[in-house]
């Protein structure tokens, strides 16, 4: 130990008091004449204070020094992780209260310490190891198996649980995360094999669980465990003073068939669960080969996507939009086209979806919004005043700044507002922020036009759509499909019209393929017509080109 002991202070004193009283004493005896004699006195009394004085520190201080001094060196261990050793016995002997006190120190701090712990490891709502436990535990199980022992993990996604958290409240969704936890116990307790490890499960996040299989004799039995799964969870829960029904998609991997890491059976688990819930959720599926070649060709489709972003591999084609009152071009809209160097030419429909998933979509979308906004500048410089046409997709429209960087964009390339037109989609109109509505506004205040795309595929609120500041309502090509050939069908078709014309819209129809389609959208008061029949979507160059003929249109001819 470091420093001076209670004992060695003990010492020093008494060695002071003697040296103390040999001073007195001299000073006593010698009446100023100092001499052998007088020092010999006085260093006589000394030495019988000193001894005193020690043999009452040996008495009363030394062996409590000495209970200190072992209570600091167990302080001491105690500061470098030693909590498990007992206090020493001297210190209970001679120091009760310190000992009392030390003893319910290091049980408070272990508490605290396997407390840390156990919220380190262990989800505190339903006390299964959580994602970094759960990992680290089936690693380890994984690491230590025979290259041919058959494993099996089981990827759990509630199916309805969120509706539950928003109507019953969180409460009562940890309840029901609880209640979860223990069915999926009991599976794992009724196949548990003898003389085994039973099952691993934990919670890795919201509705989402786990449960690992270390021993499993053949395939069929993972099918067994995942019924079981879907039969526990399938039925109600009490909560709440109700019965609630929640269900859930199994995704099944099999080790060493599916991989032998858990980074492979995770991922081979998770993309069979979503194939579960694609096939109508309240299922357990295996992942496939044929899952593994879709998920290769999402990779290869993000990797090309990348690669298009990087190197600029994208277009814009142009397709006419004509009025029916005078059949002359009114707009063009802007499409996406995606310029593969080796699957050529692709539609967005090809690719947009896994780029909104992969959020390259915001990337794609500033691209078009600088060319969109170029090309209304180019247009204008080359005379042509024309209304250009853009969507916007679903991730974009989740933020009002993207409107306000397309404000910027048109403004930095000095094309003129009133001449772009923003669609969303009729979902999206339906759901958007206020926040966004107000960008939206102020970009309409700027001079653009609003128009609602694909209108009749959703369920739309008419005093929403009525306060959302719109211009445009264009109808989805499923309405126009059969408006030549089916009474019912024109009859919808003429009542959506009316309605769109009340809300003070003009009315767009797309998709159109035939002269009978158009001709009925025409008497039935379609106000602007789109399609093959006039014309398909074409390069900029030729499009111009398309223009500057002006073509004798069918409106023109069937007015």
């Amino acid at each position: 130990m470091n420093g001076f002991s209670l004992k060695s202070r003990a010492i020093a004193f008494a060695i002071c008091a003697g040296a103390f009283v040999f001073i007195l004493a001299l000073a006593a005896t010698s009446r100023g004449h100092y001499d052998v004699a007088s020092a010999a006195r006085a260093l006589i009394a000394a030495i019988i204070c000193a001894a005193m004085c020690w043999a009452y520190a040996e008495r009363s201080i030394a062996v409590t020094a000495e209970a200190i001094d072992a209570a600091i060196d167990r302080l001491a261990r105690a500061a470098g992780g030693d909590l498990e050793s007992e206090i020493p016995p001297q210190v209970a002997e001679c120091v009760p209260p310190l000992a009392e006190a030390m003893n319910g120190l290091f049980q408070q701090l272990h508490a605290n310490l396997e407390s840390v712990q156990r919220l380190a490891l262990f989800d505190p709502v339903t006390s299964l190891p959580n994602r970094v436990h759960f990992r680290r535990s089936c690693e380890r199980m994984l690491a230590d198996m025979p290259a041919d022992t058959m494993a099996a993990l089981f990827f759990i996604d509630l199916d309805r649980f969120k509706a539950v958290n928003d109507t019953l409240g969180h409460a009562v969704g940890d309840q029901l995360l609880a209640m979860v936890a223990n069915r999926l116990r009991a599976v794992g307790d009724r196949f548990s094999v003898e003389d085994a490890q039973g099952p691993l499960i934990g919670r890795l996040s919201g509705d989402e669980f786990t449960m690992f299989f270390p021993t499993l004799a053949q395939i069929g039995d993972a099918d067994r465990v995942g019924r079981a799964i879907l039969f526990a969870l399938s039925e109600t829960f009490d909560l709440a003073d109700q019965e609630v029904s929640i269900g859930a998609s199994v995704g099944i991997a099999i080790r060493p068939v599916h991989g032998t890491t858990l980074t492979d059976l995770m991922r081979a688990a998770d993309a069979a669960m979503y194939h579960a819930k694609a096939q109508g959720r309240g299922r357990a599926e295996h992942f496939t080969e044929r899952l593994a070649a879709e998920i290769a060709e999402r990779a290869q489709l993000e990797s090309d996507l990348r690669g298009a972003v990087e190197r600029q591999q994208f277009e814009l084609v142009y397709q006419p939009q004509v009025g029916v009152a005078g059949g002359g071009i009114v707009a063009a809209e802007a499409l996406l086209r995606w310029r593969h160097p080796e699957r050529g030419l692709c539609l967005p429909a090809t690719f947009i979806d896994r780029a909104e998933e992969t959020g390259l979509i915001v990337e794609i979308g500033e691209w078009v919004i600088e060319n969109v906004a170029a090309t209304i500048a180019r247009w204008g410089e080359m005379g042509i005043e024309q209304r250009m046409a853009v969507n916007i997709s679903p991730r974009q429209l989740d933020h009002a700044a993207f409107f306000h960087r397309l404000r910027a964009a048109m403004q930095a390339a000095g094309a003129p507002a009133h001449l772009l037109e923003i669609e969303i989609t009729e979902t999206l109109a339906m759901h958007c922020s206020s926040d966004v509505i107000e960008a939206i506004a102020a970009l309409r205040a700027d001079g653009a036009t609003i128009a609602v795309d694909d209108f009749g595929t959703g369920y739309s609120n008419l005093a929403r759509l009525r306060d959302l500041p719109l211009d445009r309502v264009k109808l989805d090509r499923s309405l126009v499909e059969h408006v030549a050939t089916s009474a019912e069908a024109r009859t919808i078709v003429q009542a959506v019209i009316g309605l769109i014309h009340g809300l003070g819209c003009e009315v767009v129809a797309e998709g159109i393929e035939t002269a009978a389609q158009l001709e009925v959208l025409r008497v039935i008061g379609c106000d602007i017509l789109q399609g093959f029949y006039i014309a398909e979507p074409m390069a900029e160059a030729e499009f111009l080109e398309w223009a500057r003929q002006l073509p004798a249109y069918p409106t023109r001819a069937a007015g």
